[in-house]
């Protein structure tokens, strides 16, 4: 079970905090308030600050080796714990406890290869045009982080965030979702446990962020922002980032297409369409949000596909049987239902789901006869609901993927080598999975174009993302 008794408390300057007022954290699947959680506001947010500034002038000075043993430490305690944080983040938003033992596992994986990657800066020589300089490059930490993250992934989005800056010889302070604050808590008791300097990794929860953001973006002394989120707060923090120069890294929202060519294994482009659609309730920016299929196969796609959803079993997170949880709460019911009512007015069909099942779990709901006017082909649902569109050619295709602002991941399911460079290429988006339902890895980029954000996460591009640029020219005495 969840230790309330120290989940309370946010983790500042090496110290487990009481701010004298709370929040409450509910679990989505019984409406339980499972925990009381401090609420830190402008206060404890320059305390921050000044642990986190102080704190990089130290971190930065420890050689790489150093950095990565704390970092792999980490990892370490984060896979022997594993089992209590995946119960964390099922309890707190829902998600399977398959899914969460998964999503804790991917965490780990980010601090293990970042714990490694941490003594993988290099530097460069660069030849000069006088005998007598010596031209030097090197990468430096760019200074204190302060990360904002959702609640979708409580654990993989602080470490895809933290592992890489740590290792960089960044300082890191993350205000995690007010939904789920108790796996950042967790991850902070681990980082304790493991030896982690004061100051260098902190958490801040809070109910309303406004306050703990303002004085974040406000003061000079954060060099970095890293945020996933919807993509208007993105737009905000951009702006209010530009005061102070801040670098800044937005992972933002998607609307995926996963296109399904007339070549495709039927059982296997079902399955991969599945787990891009059905995987964390469909509460992820890179869920399908709308499947195309090939006219000379829809029919055949589509009754395979409504088989496999009549097949998962809503219920209990915490069993081990069970497939969809709840949504995280009643805002995102209310969306849900809104987008497939509105479907339905305009003509589509239903053909499994469509319809709330009890409290905050919703059947997962396949459409047909769906097209372009519908809002749920024209935003991001983020819930269960797979709506199936059709098409006639590869161009027109690609033209309705690409009809929108986002610009995060796109799937598609082909067995023809030509297509698959073609399409990919023509797909404007960051992340293309090619008969790959789930193609994040710790070790490649992760990021979008258009409005779904800047930068990468993954990968050493990652941790080039927390990194400035040094040149050094020397010249020598005769």
């Amino acid at each position: 079970m969840v230790d309330v008794q120290t989940l309370n408390k946010a983790f500042i300057a090496g110290e487990w905090v009481n701010t004298g007022n709370t929040f409450s954290v509910t679990n989505p699947a019984t409406g339980e308030v499972i925990a009381e959680v401090a609420d830190c506001g402008s206060e404890q947010a320059n305390q921050a600050i000044e642990a986190t500034a102080n704190a990089f002038q130290s971190w930065k000075s420890l050689t790489a080796y150093e950095r990565s043993a704390v970092l792999e430490k980490w990892g370490q305690l984060l896979r022997e714990h594993s089992e209590d944080v995946a119960r964390t983040i099922s309890m707190e938003m829902g998600k399977t406890i398959t899914e969460a033992r998964g999503e804790v596992n991917f965490s780990a994986l980010f601090i293990e290869w970042y714990s490694q990657e941490a003594k993988r800066i290099y530097g460069t020589t660069v030849p000069s045009q006088f005998p007598n300089k010596r031209l030097l490059v090197q990468e430096q930490p760019v200074g204190p982080v302060f990360a904002v993250t959702p609640w979708n992934f409580p654990s993989a989005m602080i470490a895809r965030k933290a592992a890489p800056a740590l290792a960089a010889g960044c300082t890191f302070v993350v205000k995690p979702a007010e939904a789920t604050p108790l796996t950042a808590l967790k991850l902070a008791q681990l980082w304790e446990k493991a030896g982690g300097p004061v100051g260098v990794f902190q958490v801040m929860t809070a109910q309303d962020p406004v306050h703990v953001s303002k004085v974040m973006m406000e003061d000079s002394r954060i060099r970095k922002v890293t945020f996933t989120g919807s993509t208007p707060v993105g737009k905000l923090l951009y702006k209010q980032a530009a005061d102070t120069i801040k670098r800044i890294s937005l992972e933002l929202g998607g609307h995926a297409p996963f296109i399904v060519f007339e070549d495709a294994d039927i059982d296997q482009a079902v399955e991969q369409t599945m787990i891009a659609k059905f995987r964390s309730i469909g509460q992820s920016c890179v869920a399908a949000n709308r499947v195309y299929v090939d006219k000379k196969i829809k029919d055949q796609f589509a009754e395979a596909y409504t088989a496999a959803t009549k097949k998962l079993i809503v219920g209990d997170p915490l069993a081990d049987e069970t497939h969809v949880g709840p949504l995280v709460n009643q805002q995102a019911v209310d969306k849900v239902d809104r987008h497939v009512r509105d479907a339905i007015e305009k003509g589509a069909e239903a053909v499994t789901g469509g319809a709330l099942k009890e409290g905050l779990f919703y059947h997962p709901t396949v459409l047909l006869n769906v097209n372009d006017d519908m809002q749920v082909v024209q935003e991001e649902t983020f819930g269960p609901v797979a709506p199936i569109l059709s098409f006639d050619s590869e161009d027109e295709v690609i033209q309705k993927a690409n009809n929108t602002p986002y610009g995060l991941a796109a799937y598609f399911w082909t067995r023809d080598l030509g297509r698959t460079y073609r399409v990919a290429e023509a797909l404007d988006y960051g992340i293309i999975g090619v008969n790959d339902g789930v193609p994040s890895t710790p070790q490649a980029p992760f990021g979008g174009v258009k409005n779904s954000g800047l930068g990468r996460e993954g990968g050493p591009w990652g941790i080039e993302e927390y990194l400035e640029t040094k040149y050094i020219s020397i010249g020598l005495p005769s």
